[in-house]
């Protein structure tokens, strides 16, 4: 447990009122009691687990401030997927009316998974700087990749804060969710939010996207809207975005058809879980759609403009992409961004691929995150242990279950290995059970060959 005290400098009556006042103001607005329970009940899961993390932030009068906790499935999970985590206090305010910041990560079926959380008694700069320091700490001084926020000010400072090399989106869904609040009063507001929804979802360039803004700008005089001034300023930041084990064993065990003949579909279907695989589905249901001309050649670089017919707000249009392909490298870059956002290729790419009679993708394509056949040792994580009696021993668990995670993980896909790893698991059963004093001395080591 990390506790942490300090003073504050000599002030004026009235000042020092005031600064009282916020201090009262700051504390974590917990029941009587309610204080005790929770730290004993960090101290019971950490002594249950040594991997349970947990931070307590009190003021000079030792009551609780702020409080960070990881359990050791969230830290394990973090080394999978930490690339890019959402962090957002919006989540939930409850009975304690404190806000509640959940590090939330996308685990390889797409699914939100929790990396850690924190109760806050303010929103201030110093609060969210103490909580990602606290996170930074518990998940080894590693820094995510890139970093998906609402657009609060002071979270945006702490992050630059303790994360000054971590790339800072805002999260388009929140951004989107505030036009009825921000334009409503306007006459004019259905064909501002469309302009406006046209704006953002409807350009695939920085030039396209700044001069349809700017017309919006000027067709309704909205120079003085504070808010989308504020949009536009910080535009390089906005960001379009357990049943982990049920979504594991389906992937593994139920394969959806291809739908077309192409060698890379196949690769798809053979390295992804079943959740990404559709998704790669989505864009090859596309290809119909999609007629690429060779505009440029260039050495080993071809540009293309690939023609997709789109549907846009009931119109039927006709949308141009530039896609370049790299016939040295075998890379193939689209101007969409598809790959870079969601970590899939695009129609776009493919259907240039098809173009040049290539059947199969670079392995580079395929990415691990999304991969159904790889032994993630965090899934087998114990979080809770009730109902295994007053006799149960957490920490031997803990203690076997790593090393055991440790030998699976070892003999990978090696079918042979894992035979042997299962006789062995036999043998140590029937070798236990047969214990009658109960404490080992009977248990004979192995002098298996086999």
């Amino acid at each position: 447990m990390v506790v942490e005290a300090g003073g504050y400098e000599s002030l004026t009556f009235d000042e020092r009122d005031a600064r009282n006042y916020i201090d009262r103001a700051r504390k974590l607005r917990l029941g009587e009691g309610d204080s005790d329970a929770l730290q004993k009940y960090f101290l019971r899961m950490h002594a249950q687990n040594s991997s349970f993390y947990y931070m307590i932030d009190v003021d000079t009068d030792f009551r609780i401030r702020n409080l960070f906790w990881a359990d050791a499935m969230s830290r394990a999970a973090y080394k999978e997927f930490g690339d890019v985590v959402s962090f957002d206090t919006t989540y939930l305010t409850n009975k304690y009316d404190m806000p509640f910041a959940p590090f939330v990560g996308v685990n390889h079926h797409g699914q939100s998974i929790l990396l850690g959380c924190g109760l806050l008694s303010s929103e201030d700069i110093d609060t969210f700087v103490w909580l990602l320091k606290s996170w930074l700490n518990c998940m080894s001084d590693h820094p995510p990749k890139a970093i998906i926020t609402d657009q609060c000010k002071a979270m945006q400072n702490a992050i630059e804060i303790v994360f000054p090399n971590t790339r800072h989106r805002w999260c388009l869904w929140h951004i989107m969710k505030k036009i009825p609040e921000k334009l409503k009063g306007y006459s004019q507001y259905e064909s501002m939010k469309m302009d406006l929804q046209n704006a953002v979802y409807d350009t695939f360039t920085k030039d396209e996207f700044e001069m349809k803004w700017k017309d919006m700008i000027a067709k309704f005089n909205l120079y003085e809207n504070r808010w989308l001034g504020v949009l536009y300023d910080e535009r390089q930041r906005w960001v379009p975005v357990e049943k982990e084990k049920k979504a594991d064993f389906k992937s593994r065990h139920k394969v959806f058809d291809c739908l077309t003949v192409y060698g890379f579909e196949k690769q798809f279907q053979d390295a992804y879980t079943n959740a990404k695989f559709k998704e790669v589905q989505a864009e090859m249901k596309r290809l119909v759609y999609c007629q690429p001309f060779m505009v440029k050649e260039e050495g080993s670089i071809c540009t293309y403009f690939v023609k997709e017919a789109m549907v846009l707000f009931g119109k039927m249009k006709h949308v141009d992409f530039v896609v370049y392909y790299n016939s040295t490298e075998f890379d193939v870059q689209c101007m969409c961004r598809l790959f870079e956002f969601r970590g899939i290729m695009c129609a776009h790419s493919l259907v240039v691929l098809i173009a040049r009679c290539i059947n199969e993708v670079p392995n580079k394509y395929i990415l691990p995150r999304w991969r159904k056949n790889l032994d993630r040792g965090y899934t087998c994580i114990k979080t809770t242990y009730a109902g295994f009696g007053d006799d149960f021993n957490a920490k031997v668990y803990e203690k076997m279950n790593t090393k055991l995670v440790g030998i699976v993980q070892f003999a990978g896909n090696c079918e042979g290995k894992i035979k042997l790893i299962d006789r062995g698991l036999d043998e140590i059963k029937a070798k236990v059970m047969k214990d009658d004093e109960g404490d080992g001395s009977n248990v004979a080591p192995s002098t298996s060959n086999h």
